[in-house]
């Protein structure tokens, strides 16, 4: 190998870091805390948002009813009108609904009508305990709250569910252009970092270990 290619290795070493993500066993204790009444259906549902489409904070909280909802059943490709740009021409991205997320959200729109929540076109779905659009400083202390309540050990981040959803897409795939899409990132280089092994990786590969 020649010098410049050295580098070149060095290069991309240097640009794949490690994202922290959760364990299946975290990601289980997670949702099955928040999913244990339906009075905390909301805080399940932002969970389940984030783990299985890979929305950023900002968002989540910015989801009305009408990119969620239609007039008779939930959407299968969302719009969003609010997401990370990275140019000005783009007015908006789509992602897939899992089915599991999809039949929970049904469930949801119910709730949110007995409880006298807004199911009109431009209502948030997240409100607060005030009845406003949720807030990411919010979603933030929330996660950490749920994080004692499941019994995690070890403290992570709410942006840790979304390096979580584009890693196992990748470990499931093993492809680099479709975690890219999944991620909506502009630059595969940005999209390089979920090849890195994942802490569920090495969690099982250090368990094989003799000691």
């Amino acid at each position: 190998m020649s010098i410049g290619d050295t580098r070149m290795g060095n290069y991309i070493t240097d640009k794949v870091k490690h994202t922290k993500t959760h364990t299946d066993a975290e990601q289980k204790a997670l949702l099955i805390a928040t999913g244990k009444s339906r009075d905390t259906i909301r805080d399940h549902l932002i969970f389940s948002f984030a783990f299985g489409t890979g929305l950023r904070q900002f968002e989540i909280v910015a989801l009305n009813i009408k990119d969620v909802f239609n007039e008779t059943d939930t959407k299968q490709y969302v719009r969003l009108h609010t997401f990370k740009r990275s140019d000005k021409e783009t007015k908006y991205q789509e992602i897939i609904l899992p089915r599991d997320l999809r039949d929970k959200l049904m469930l949801f729109y119910k709730w949110k009508g007995e409880h006298g929540e807004s199911l009109k076109a431009m209502a948030p779905l997240f409100l607060s305990q005030r009845g406003t659009r949720l807030s990411t400083r919010r979603l933030r202390s929330m996660y950490a709250e749920w994080e004692q309540v499941a019994g995690l050990t070890r403290h992570l981040s709410f942006h840790a569910m979304r390096h979580t959803a584009c890693t196992a897409i990748y470990e499931q795939k093993n492809d680099l252009r479709l975690t890219q899409m999944f991620a909506r990132h502009k630059s595969i280089d940005t999209t390089t970092r979920y090849t890195h092994p994942s802490d569920e990786a090495m969690l099982r590969a250090v368990s094989t270990l003799r000691c």
